[in-house]
This record gives structure tokens, C-alpha cells and sequence, in this order.
């Protein structure tokens, strides 16, 4: 199978290197707008060759949308409308090819395409993997082993693609979650998108203080750098994402506040009952998370 990757970051370079290494794809086509990021992906041998967007639609057989939710947007129907065009076999005929997207939002992609004629060659999915780098420098093997993989909505993809595609995370060696759209981005909201926003704002937070006390990263142990590490996280992949998930950020962001405000009246209060209390409630969280 030839694949072709748009977007060779730290997701579908990653993406690359093992479906290439692990046998499922013959030829890995890149697809990358950023010249520096193109000339390095190739250079370090993620791909195989890199080409323009139509040359890449046109040659291979699965489509790989690794780019930012807010660029998958627009891309996701442009792909579409090359697969309705019957590129193999004449206008209007069916065409094998699948397009997937790896994006951390799912409504919107969904809503944009639910009506397209080709829309039964579009897989939604989301491997849940990743770190705080960006670029194809940080595209390393493995990322993807023992991770969960969100495929949604795939009642409306024709069997066959979701079997392939099945078949992707398969190799990277992921297990596969179905649900819909709306109930993904929820769920994403609370255990993806808050994380990211609570880093952000303590990072500013401490960059802030750091203005007036300039040792203060001198004294930053472990738990400060592992709490503020998504902060590092690329403004280009993440504002999108808390733009198309407003709703459902904003409803989390309100909980998260009202649990940081128990928390401060607690401590302002000097009552250590409750301090406790809440911390031994917090731990709960061992159930879930080891």
C-alpha cells in the first residue's frame, strides 16, 4: 500500500517511520508546506519523497490528514472531491482510496463533510499519543505502542476503509475506541484540552513571577517541569483546537475553577479538614491513572 502523509510533524512523521519499518506501507508519500520541515523529513528519511498535495491524492492509496484541525477543515473535502471525481477509473465511478485525519477535534470535520458524495472514504480517527514537540525532528518510533486509538462516527465510512484503517493502528500497535463525534470531543475536552490549558496558564503564570524573582527556575523540581511540559506545545496545532471546542472547553474550565476555588477557600480558611479532604478525594484519580 502506498500511503501519503500531509503534514510530517511529530504525528504523521512518526506515523511514517513505522508503518513504513513495520511493513504496511510499500512507499510513504510526504506532502509538507514548510520548506525547512519538507527538506528535513526527507533528509532524515521519514518519507520517501515528498511531492505537492495533488500529486499525493492522485498516487496513493490511503491519504493521511496530520496537519492542524483548522487546516484539516478545509483540506478534508478537497480530498473528498478528487475521490468522487473517480481519479481510477472516470468521473463519477468509486474509488478504493481512504483519508483519514489524526486531528484532537472531531464535530467540525464531521459536520463539514457528512453530506459529500465520497464521504464513505472518509475514516475519522485519533491516536491518542504524543509529546510537547513539534516538527519532523521530533517524529520518533513507537509513539503510537499500547495507546488507544479514537475512530468516530464509523457507521458512516464504507466497511472496507474502516477495516483498513483498523489495520493502520493495528500495526502501530494501538487499541481502537469507537464512539461519535460529540461524544469524543467531550471526552477529549476534559482529558486532553484542560490539560493543555491549565499548563499554559501556569506557565504564564510563573513566567510572570519570574519577572521579579529570577531564581525561581533554579528552584523548579520534577512535578513543576512535568506539570508546565505541554505548555511547550505548538500554538499552531493548539489554537485551533480550543477554537473548535470552545463549548465543551469552556464548560470544563468552568469546573476546573470552581475545584481551584474550593481549594482556596479551604487554604484562605486555614481549614485543614477540608484541604485534606480534598486532596483525598483528588486521589481517587489512582483507580483510573497508575
Amino acid at each position: 500500500m502506498k500511503v501519503g502523509i500531509i503534514g510530517l510533524g511529530l504525528i504523521g512523521g512518526s506515523m511514517a517511520i513505522d508503518l513504513k519499518r513495520r511493513g504496511f506501507a510499500s512507499e510513504i508519500i510526504g506532502v509538507e508546506s514548510e520548506p525547512v520541515n519538507a527538506a528535513a523529513a526527507l533528509k532524515i528519511g521519514l518519507v520517501d519523497r515528498i511531492t505537492d498535495f495533488d500529486q499525493c491524492v492522485e498516487k496513493v492509496d490511503m491519504v493521511v490528514l496530520a496537519v492542524p484541525v483548522g487546516v484539516a477543515v478545509k483540506m478534508l473535502p478537497q480530498v473528498l472531491d478528487r475521490f468522487a471525481a473517480g481519479q481510477n477509473g472516470g468521473p463519477g465511478k468509486a474509488t478504493a482510496k481512504v483519508v483519514i485525519d489524526v486531528c484532537s477535534t472531531k464535530e467540525q470535520l464531521a459536520r463539514r463533510v457528512k453530506y459529500h458524495p465520497a464521504r464513505r472514504h472518509y475514516v475519522a480517527t485519533h491516536p491518542m499519543a504524543g509529546t510537547e514537540y513539534s516538527g519532523p525532528w521530533a517524529a520518533m518510533s513507537g509513539l503510537f505502542d499500547g495507546h488507544a486509538c479514537i475512530i468516530c462516527d464509523a457507521e458512516d465510512s464504507c466497511p472496507d476503509a474502516v477495516a483498513k484503517v483498523e489495520s493502520l493502528y493495528d500495526v502501530l500497535n494501538m487499541r481502537t475506541i469507537c464512539m461519535n463525534s460529540s461524544n469524543h470531543d467531550v471526552h477529549t475536552a476534559y482529558v486532553s484540552h484542560i490539560s493543555h490549558v491549565t499548563s499554559f496558564a501556569l506557565a504564564l503564570t510563573v513566567l510572570d513571577k519570574e519577572k521579579d524573582e529570577k531564581h525561581i527556575f533554579d528552584l523548579a523540581s520534577g512535578g513543576f517541569s512535568s506539570t508546565v511540559r505541554l505548555a511547550k506545545s505548538s500554538p499552531d496545532m493548539w489554537t485551533p483546537i480550543l477554537s473548535q471546542n470552545r463549548d465543551n472547553i469552556l464548560h470544563v474550565m468552568d469546573t476546573y475553577i470552581e475545584k481551584m476555588n474550593e481549594f482556596r477557600e479551604a487554604i484562605a480558611e486555614g481549614d485543614e479538614a477540608r484541604v485534606r479532604s480534598l486532596i483525598e478525594e483528588a486521589n481517587r484519580i489512582r483507580r483510573i491513572i497508575r
